[in-house]
């Protein structure tokens, strides 16, 4: 007889690191009742692997010898079943002949029902041994589900049936051939790149860069058009691994439905699934989609299809008449399809869209908006303000100890600005992720610690400031020596944190063009200091050494700097328009990211 249609069902596709797909562990229980690896493609129909027993009568309690063989395999997963109601639970128990190759599952309320792999490695063959249960049905079949490789497997298939004494067989006699119902859609080739026509007009678009055109090698392109009660959906771009685009109800990954396009040996399997928080996608058994086409060509990778736009809530999809952030991601593919974790963050809407609604042509960010604002913030208080800060206090005393601002020096009173900007702007910023987060990232690396760190020195340095000794002091070598380490260290640290910072994912700005102009800003400002430290030196070499008159000493000296105030104001200005172009660009990146 035919083998029942599968249920939709889903083969858990989790794993505790981006090398390793699938269960290569054995651990299937919940495939229990389909059989069905979710590996995002339909199975073969042919079996290459038999299924032998070394009886065909049994009686409750007896052993029958259960032996599966064929060309090398993976995976497997063996059940015996009522030979009348194939789709009935299992029935009976499994004992193992190798621990090593082979493991015991539990299905349903029967224990060790089930035989599964422990490994990926390859086999041949595996024997185990099956005991009748005492309410054994008259007539049982061993079913076999094989992986010969990700992508590559067989379901159900049909061994021997094996009956009890003195029952006659059963009508209609059961055909020993595998005729699964295959999951399997027609797919064809697209022919050229997609076209950006009607985008805004007769379609919603996403396109990053913004306006850019699908057939160009660096333009990710997602969109949808509606045709009655389907949806008509594009996607392309720049990957030789897999894009996929997820709906969800919030910017953040978890519990969304996916859709992915994966490069296998050059040729794309289309294929859906589901986002459960930040593990592998969940891929389904079976497929919504319909005209599935797909291209590769010069590095881009096109796939298209259509889908309903309301579905059963079996299917486990999203109706398309509602409003979602849509997310656009791509990534590195493995053999077998296995696909990898993507190696930048995904591009999200800023907002939630209805695909079916009025057509939008919109780009998207792979930033979110709070972390970009931390990130300029911090771009503006540690390039900006605490570097102008730094050169004012060491080498403007001289030039500006005449003027006043509010009854103080005034070098003094720009410096502490700057400061207490720097200070007002890092508190701000040091805010932001904790609240785009909800709390500590565990993903990004060493970035939060040392911007902890950062922060407690920030706050740190003006406290200590504010117990500052009098000029003429004992006490006051001591302060100077303290704050000098320690906004030192926190100009250090925060040049660190910040270069940890530009390559997180959440804030991946262009490589390796930032790395470059961050190394610019740093060899910049060290120049500036150079530059001024010998200014000051040779100016100081002017003076005359008078050995017993220290006030002419300090009024040649006090020449000397004056002399000097033309060349340090040049030098401050062009610092400081040097800054703000350092400034200017690292903004524009972090606008266009």
């Amino acid at each position: 007889m035919e083998l029942p249609g599968f249920p939709v069902a889903v083969w858990m596709f989790v794993c505790l690191s981006a090398s390793v797909g699938g269960y290569p562990n054995g651990k299937v229980r919940e495939a229990c009742t389909s059989m069905v690896p979710c590996h995002g493609s339909s199975p073969q129909l042919s079996p290459e692997h038999t299924i032998t027993v070394n009886g065909t009568e049994f009686k409750p309690g007896d052993n029958i010898e259960v032996h599966l063989s064929g060309p090398d395999f993976e995976g497997f997963f063996i059940q015996a079943r009522d030979a009348e109601h194939l789709d009935s639970p299992a029935v009976g128990s499994f004992v193992l002949a190798d621990r090593r190759r082979s493991q015991l599952l539990t299905c349903g309320r029967t224990k060790n029902s089930a035989v599964s792999h422990t490994s990926k490695a390859k086999k041949k063959d595996i024997k185990v041994y099956w005991i009748a249960p005492g309410d054994a049905p008259k007539h049982v079949q061993f079913l076999a589900t094989v992986v010969k490789k990700y992508r590559i497997f067989w379901v159900k298939i049909p061994g021997p049936i094996v009956s009890q004494p003195d029952v006659l067989s059963p009508t209609p006699p059961l055909h020993a051939t595998s005729e699964a119902m295959s999951t399997s859609y027609p797919v064809s080739h697209i022919s050229k790149p997609f076209s950006a026509s009607g985008c805004g007009s007769m379609k919603f678009c996403i396109r990053n860069p913004s306006n850019c055109d699908p057939g160009s090698a660096s333009c990710f392109f997602l969109s949808f058009q509606q045709e009655e009660s389907s949806v008509f959906i594009e996607m392309s771009g720049p990957s030789e691994g897999y894009l996929a685009f997820a709906l969800s109800y919030d910017q953040w990954m978890g519990g969304d439905d996916a859709y992915l396009c994966v490069n296998e040996d050059h040729r794309v399997y289309v294929s859906t699934a589901h986002l459960k928080e930040r593990s592998h996608p969940l891929l389904d058994s079976e497929n919504a989609l319909e005209d599935v086409s797909w291209r590769l060509a010069d590095g881009v990778l096109q796939c298209s299809f259509r889908r309903s736009i309301h579905l059963p809530s079996s299917k486990g999809r999203f109706n398309l008449d509602t409003s979602y952030y849509i997310f656009l991601a791509d990534g590195e593919a493995g053999e077998g399809g296995l696909i990898y974790k993507h190696h930048r963050q995904p591009l999200v809407t800023d907002g939630l869209y209805n695909v079916t609604g009025l057509p939008q042509d919109i780009g998207g960010s792979r930033s979110p908006r709070l972390i970009k604002a931390h990130g300029a913030l911090m771009f503006v208080a540690w390039i900006t303000t605490v570097s102008i800060g730094v050169i004012v206090a060491r080498f403007f005393k001289p030039v500006w100890s005449h003027s006043f601002l509010f009854g103080k020096e005034l070098w003094f009173q720009v410096h502490r600005m700057l400061m207490l900007t720097t200070v007002m702007l890092t508190s701000i910023s040091f805010v932001l992720p904790f609240v785009y987060r909800g709390g500590w990232s565990q993903q990004a690396g060493f970035h939060p610690y040392l911007g902890c760190a950062v922060m407690a020195l920030t706050i740190f340095q003006p406290l200590m400031a504010g117990f500052r000794p009098s000029r003429h002091a004992p006490r006051r070598q001591l302060f100077n020596w303290f704050h000098w380490s320690t906004g030192t260290t926190a100009r250090i640290l925060a040049v660190v944190t910040m270069f940890l910072g530009m390559d997180l994912p959440a804030l991946d700005l262009p490589d390796p063009w930032d790395t470059y102009t961050m190394i610019g800003f740093v060899a910049w400002h060290v120049g500036t200091d150079v530059l001024l430290e010998i200014h000051s030196y040779c100016l100081v070499r002017k003076v005359e050494v008078i050995e017993d008159d220290r006030v002419q000493i300090l009024q040649s000296l006090t020449s000397a700097e004056a002399e000097g105030r033309l060349f340090k104001q040049i030098v401050l200005t062009i610092y400081v328009c040097g800054n703000i172009v350092f400034l200017v660009a690292f903004l524009i990146a972090v606008n266009q990211v």
